[in-house]
């Protein structure tokens, strides 16, 4: 009786550890594909990616890792970078530009001439469904962060 309910138990953790092994595959499977996606066309920004059964926002940012003290702040500033992307993607923005000419004229008649320009973009929205998915370094030594969130069909 005592066997028996050793195998019964060692049969319902068997596939409970197999189940959870093949979700890790697809992870990983998923990242290294879109690994290869960004190293193919390398990019900064928000992407609607398929694969065979469903559908993914991905958030590529790119930070230098020399201006960030900790990895934690490294870590924390990719997220929120990545939530921002995908806020401005599903939110939208507005988007303003002032651009103000400054010239003066010199005492010998010559004029220098003083171009500012003002871009200035608000986005209203939070998105908080990001799940980083991978980071690695790039060959230029920047670190790439690349966070997904499952699209619905």
């Amino acid at each position: 009786m005592k066997q028996r309910f050793l195998w019964i138990l060692l049969l319902m953790c068997g596939g409970i550890l197999a189940h959870s092994q093949n979700y890790n595959q697809e992870r990983t499977a998923l990242a290294n594909f879109l690994v290869r996606m960004y190293e193919n066309a390398p990019f900064d920004g928000v992407k609607a990616v398929e694969d065979y059964e469903n559908a993914y926002l991905m958030s590529v940012v790119i930070l230098d890792k020399s201006k960030y003290k900790s990895e934690s702040t490294l870590n924390r500033v990719a997220s929120v970078k990545a939530m921002s992307q995908a806020s401005r993607f599903f939110n939208g923005s507005n988007i303003t530009d002032d651009m103000v000419i400054r010239t003066t004229e010199k005492s010998d008649g010559t004029s220098d001439t003083e171009i500012i320009e003002n871009i200035r973009e608000n986005s209203v929205g939070y998105v908080r469904q990001l799940e980083q998915l991978t980071n690695f370094v790039a060959p230029d030594g920047r670190q790439v962060f690349i966070f997904i969130t499952p699209l619905k069909k």
